[in-house]
Order: structure tokens, then C-alpha cells, then sequence
């Protein structure tokens, strides 16, 4: 049995990036974690239509890994096609929206988001009112870098600088959130750099699902 942690765009240098984030945390779980690219969808998700566009495939994929799966995690910030998966599936499924903003709220008490682009806040508001959370939410602010633009790592370090600065300073977050899959390299740099907790969301996630496989053990 495994952990599937999914990638629901094609870009396999996020994949790769999402694969080393969670690599410590396989010595700790009780199953083999792997991580997939989801080849059918598009480069980066970027927009409403990508978010939607990716379901059907995702659900598909994930439908051929069910007999192996102990717990699935889909490894993007809009947590596309996560009721879903949670309705066609029998094992756990997180999101790492989800479990990125429930980690963030057991380390401050208002959390900051980072997001890609200004057109992503919209859905990450949805999602934060739907989740009835919107009075621990400081701010959601945005690089302006897409989902490509992430592999440039020394601009896109000075954009976290600046965004994270700037949640921290003047919207008064005491925990940042990492709102992309692609932003996985830059964690444990932007923590020591801002001195604030930084939750990488795969990571969260990942762990999250560790912990309901061990829940599962002690039945």
C-alpha cells in the first residue's frame, strides 16, 4: 500500500520539487510514499478552467492507483476535484489547501498567504469562506509569477522576501502559507529569513495523510 501524492499539471520540475519536499518524511511514514504527474493536464494551473479541466483526469488516475492506495494527496493549491476524489475513493484524501491552512492555524494565530498571481486570490477567498476561516485569514498576496516563472529561483526568493515581508509587516500574519506546489524549494529559506513559521502545503498535507494510515493501524 502507498501514499499517491499527485501533481495535477504536467510540469514535471514541480513534480520532482514536490518529491524532494516530502523525501524526509518517508522514513517516518508507515508506507511507501510516491508521487505522479498528471500528464493530461496543463502546464501550470493557473485559472478556474485549469482547475476544472484537471478533474476528470485526476479521477481517472487516481481510479487505476485505488487498489494500491493508502491515502492520496492532490498536490495543488486550488485543491482541484477534492470532493470528488473524496466521494469516488475509500481511503483518505487531503488537499494541500486544505491541510496547509489547518497546520497554519496550529502555529499562529492569523495566517498569510502567498499566491502566484492576482487572479488565483479569488478562488483562495472562496476557499477560505468555505472552510469558515476567513477571521484567521491576514491577507492573501501575490507574486505576479505564474507557475513556470517558480523554476527562476533567485527572483522568485526576492518576490517571497518581499510578499512575506509585507504579510508579516503590515498585514500582521504570524504564520506564512506557500500557496503553490511550486514554491517547495523555498520553505526553510523563507522561514529563517522572515522569522516567522512558513507551511509548505505538500508537506502538510503529506503528513497529514501519514497520520490517518497510522490512524488506520490502530483499528
Amino acid at each position: 500500500m502507498t501514499i499517491f501524492v499527485l501533481n495535477p499539471n504536467s510540469s514535471q520540475h514541480v513534480t520532482d520539487g514536490i518529491d524532494h519536499a516530502v523525501d524526509p518524511m518517508r522514513a517516518a511514514s508507515p508506507v511507501p510514499i510516491e508521487t505522479h504527474t498528471l500528464v493530461e493536464g496543463p502546464p501550470g494551473i493557473e485559472t478556474q478552467a485549469h482547475v476544472d479541466g484537471v478533474v476528470a483526469p485526476m479521477l481517472t488516475h487516481c481510479a487505476q492507483l485505488e487498489d494500491r492506495a493508502s491515502a492520496f494527496v492532490v498536490a495543488c493549491y486550488s485543491d482541484p476535484g477534492l470532493a470528488a476524489l473524496r466521494e469516488q475513493s475509500a481511503q483518505p484524501v487531503l488537499g494541500i489547501a486544505e491541510a496547509s491552512i489547518l497546520t497554519a492555524m496550529t502555529l499562529g494565530q492569523r495566517f498569510g498567504i502567498i499566491s502566484i498571481l492576482s487572479k488565483s486570490i479569488p478562488r483562495h477567498m472562496r476557499y477560505v469562506g468555505a472552510m469558515g476561516v476567513m477571521d484567521r485569514l491576514a491577507g492573501d498576496q501575490p507574486l505576479e509569477l505564474g507557475v513556470l516563472d517558480l523554476a527562476d529561483q533567485i527572483r522568485t526568493f526576492e518576490r517571497l522576501k518581499t510578499v512575506g515581508a509585507s504579510l508579516r509587516d503590515t498585514a500582521l500574519a504570524d504564520v506564512l502559507i506557500l500557496g503553490c506546489a511550486g514554491m517547495t524549494a523555498f520553505r526553510t529559506d523563507l522561514e529563517d529569513h522572515l522569522g516567522v513559521p512558513v507551511v509548505e502545503p505538500c508537506q502538510a498535507a503529506t503528513a497529514m495523510a501519514i497520520g490517518r494510515v497510522a490512524l488506520q493501524k490502530t483499528r
